[in-house]
């Protein structure tokens, strides 16, 4: 008996002693969320707002949501307009004093961009670009410097680090798109997502819907895309996590053409779930996952 209480004793004493995360952070999708977890470290405890498979233009905010987003010391998300819904209620938790950060408020503006049938709106989509989410790393290291003051030198030597792994990350997706003939990168996917996934890799993209998913496809819209992949011969195309594939579907069916795989775009996997060998509930693992994915499809390899 006299052992047994010395082992609960040393138990409760080494569960004392384990650091409290210092601050209570709310992420709206699972790309934020990572990258608020990878520079907040153990000074910080991320909770998601938007799960797996969920559709980041489309999500409701519920009850129990805005009182999560009113207990946190701070708020972040990725702005642009990705999170329309959510904007008004963003707006008014901050003037009762809230902590709410954009993480997009650190990317150059030079870099964004503003397709035709944005609305004059920026396109957010832009974790889809390892080296753009690198420039995102700085907005986490001053919102969790500004929540927590005494945490500043841990945020900011986490988010170099970050930073590095992120154009490492980067270049590794560079080499991997030089696989794929550069006659052959053209992109097909459910919606407008991919944008700076293109530019930074060397793809043409090409998207059923637009930017976002809100807007609706018509038939005509699914004619023309069937009498471009007959046109262009394009071998593959891709269906996405967060999006209905049924119009997608239909166009393979029509075109001729095969569906290449199932891409991660508005949001992550399962914490821990493993798809093509990469973990992609990581931001990394979907990247490469996604990439991997897009290369066997348009090169020949799979089948």
């Amino acid at each position: 008996m006299k052992q047994y209480l010395t082992i609960i004793w040393f138990l409760l004493l080494g569960a004392a002693g384990l650091p409290a995360a210092e601050v209570k952070v709310v992420a709206t999708t699972g790309m934020v969320a990572d990258l608020v977890r990878r520079t907040g470290g153990e000074r910080v405890e991320v909770r998601q707002l938007m799960g797996p498979g969920v559709d980041p233009h489309l999500y409701k905010p519920t009850a129990a949501d805005a009182s999560r987003l009113a207990k946190a010391d701070a708020i972040f998300y990725n702005g642009l307009n990705l999170e329309g819904r959510l904007g008004d209620l963003f707006a008014r938790l901050a003037g009762q004093g809230v902590k709410v950060f954009a993480v997009s408020e650190s990317v150059p503006e030079s870099r964004l961009l503003s397709p035709e049938d944005s609305e004059g709106f920026y396109d957010p989509h832009i974790w889809l670009d390892a080296s753009l989410w690198a420039e995102a790393v700085p907005a986490v290291v001053a919102g969790l410097s500004e929540a927590d003051p005494d945490g500043a030198p841990v945020y900011r030597a986490n988010g170099e680090k970050l930073a590095a792994e992120l154009r490492a990350l980067d270049a590794w997706c560079r080499e991997q798109a030089e696989v794929v003939p550069e006659g052959q990168r053209i992109l097909v996917t459910s919606h407008d997502a991919f944008n700076y996934f293109g530019r930074a890799y060397g793809f043409r993209v090409i998207a059923l819907q637009g930017i976002s998913t809100v807007s609706e496809t018509s038939l005509s819209d699914m004619a023309g895309l069937v009498d471009f992949l007959r046109e262009q011969k394009v071998p593959a195309i891709f269906v996405e996590t967060s999006v209905n594939p049924a119009g997608l579907q239909r166009v393979a069916q029509d075109a001729g053409a095969r569906i290449g795989g199932e891409l991660f775009s508005d949001a992550l996997g399962e914490p821990g779930q493993m798809a093509g060998g990469y973990d992609v509930g990581t931001y990394d693992g979907m990247m490469r996952y996604n990439l991997a994915t897009i290369v066997a499809g348009l090169d020949g390899t799979k089948e």
